[in-house]
């Protein structure tokens, strides 16, 4: 028996969930069909582009994502203590930057001076939209909705496009944490559709390894399309791994990343009876594909967080020149 959402989702258990969503029609949501020929790879842009500028968004980590051809996962982490600690102009302006609000939001956010009646309707307004903004099913609709209206735009028809609302799963202990985000950045390697994890498009595995997330691109081809009305913050970067440190607060994921990179390099060299593709055996080991050394890969791995600041400051440096 299908079970209610709020019963599937609760923080108390774990702030980790493994989201698949799916597409309900023939044609494809990404890639090439096959019977008509026609090429709906684009479409992957839609997602890892909407996903990711949703993820600065809302209180929600992302830990891993693949956009294959007719559905994606996404491993996320919930993080209502990230919105609690946003002032209410802050919940306001990022909400803003998705929906148009009530006539009174948008005077408030105008600077016009509200009544006392209608400073308190926005006090509840802001408790409300500081909830959603942790909340996975308002991620999910704010992902999917958009997606379904601009498909369906584009194949010139209408009705359901997804197959159903997304489906969630639980990642209770660090193992189910791992063994999914392999699961899911091996997915294109699994299918056939790339040899190796750093030459899957539209991966967290290959964002990971070789960075070349396009924020201004991605901003003005949301807000070109309507589904994005204003982004004035950083791109949030993928969580974090922060190795074996248990002596700290866990704020990342508590694993190495060369750990990580191992892992998935050496479960996609495994053959699994119900998958096409795999790592052939005799592929070189990752860090030599990478063309880096031990001592390389360190340094590269240890600054990539600083590095990301770096530029993501950079880029909001030139957006202000240009305006």
């Amino acid at each position: 028996m299908t079970r209610p959402r709020e019963q599937l989702i609760s923080i108390s258990d774990t702030p980790y969930y493994h989201v698949v969503s799916r597409c309900v029609r023939r044609t494809f949501l990404c890639g090439v069909d096959h019977q008509s020929g026609k090429s709906y790879e684009h479409r992957r842009q839609w997602i890892e582009e909407r996903v990711r500028l949703l993820s600065s968004l809302f209180a929600i980590d992302l830990c891993a994502y693949a956009v294959m051809s007719n559905h994606y996962h996404l491993v996320v982490k919930l993080r209502p203590d990230q919105s609690e600690g946003w002032s209410g102009d802050e919940v306001l302006a990022r909400w803003a930057s998705l929906f148009k609000g009530p006539l009174i939001v948008q005077r408030y956010l105008k600077g016009e001076t509200l009544a006392d009646a209608e400073r308190r309707f926005m006090e509840r307004t802001v408790a409300i939209y500081r909830e959603r903004l942790a909340d996975l099913s308002w991620f999910m609709k704010c992902l999917n909705e958009p997606i379904a209206r601009e498909a369906n735009r584009e194949d010139e028809c209408t009705g359901h496009f997804w197959e159903s609302r997304f489906k969630s799963q639980a990642l209770l202990t660090e193992q189910a944490l791992l063994s999914c985000m392999a699961y899911v950045d091996l997915n294109p390697v699994r299918a056939a559709m790339a040899g190796t994890p750093e030459e899957s498009d539209h991966t967290s595995i290959k964002e990971r390894l070789k960075p070349q997330f396009d924020l201004a691109q991605a901003i003005q081809n949301q807000l070109d399309a309507g589904y994005l009305r204003q982004f004035h913050i950083s791109l949030k970067p993928l969580l974090n791994f922060e190795g074996n440190q248990r002596n700290q607060v866990q704020r990342g994921i508590l694993f190495s990343l060369w750990d990580y990179i191992e892992l998935v390099d050496y479960t996609g060299r495994v053959i699994h009876p119900s998958k096409r593709g795999y790592i052939p055996d005799d592929t070189p080991p990752i860090l030599q594909r990478l063309g880096l050394s031990q001592d390389e890969w360190l340094q590269e791995a240890c600054e990539f967080e600083a590095r990301y600041t770096q530029n993501q400051r950079a880029e909001q440096g030139r957006r202000r020149r240009a305006a």
